[in-house]
């Protein structure tokens, strides 16, 4: 499975941005998909999560109410929709994917596959 993010950026505090993940190469449906981030200096945090039919979500508590997990099996792409973004989401943001529920995801399994990588920026 190929993961390619794209919508990184560099905003301005309280902006708002939107990511995009593309799978290839496998049965997209049948993975569970999550976005983590690593900050400079700090270890790889998982931000969101989304289970393989949509109704199962995970979220860290730094971005409940802020950031919004879905997906659309029909084209095989997974999004991360951020709002009022703060300088503390600044960070590389990752898409991954791991095979089966979203729970193994949650409690630190390490997912099957990672794409490349997007940078956010939020400035003050």
């Amino acid at each position: 499975v190929q993961l390619v993010e794209s919508g990184g950026d560099s905003v301005q505090a309280g902006g708002s941005l939107r990511l995009s993940c593309a799978a290839s190469g496998g049965t997209f449906s049948t993975y569970a998909m999550g976005w983590f981030r690593q900050a400079p200096g700090k270890e790889r945090e998982l931000v969101a999560g989304i289970g393989w039919s949509g109704g199962d979500t995970y979220y860290a508590d730094s971005v409940k109410g802020r950031f919004t997990i879905s997906r659309d099996n029909a084209r095989n792409t997974v999004y991360l929709q951020m709002n009022s973004l703060k300088p503390e989401d600044t960070a590389v943001y990752y898409c991954a994917a791991i095979r089966g529920k979203l729970l193994p995801m949650v409690e630190g399994v390490n997912p099957h596959y990672w794409g490349q990588g997007t940078q956010i920026t939020v400035s003050s």
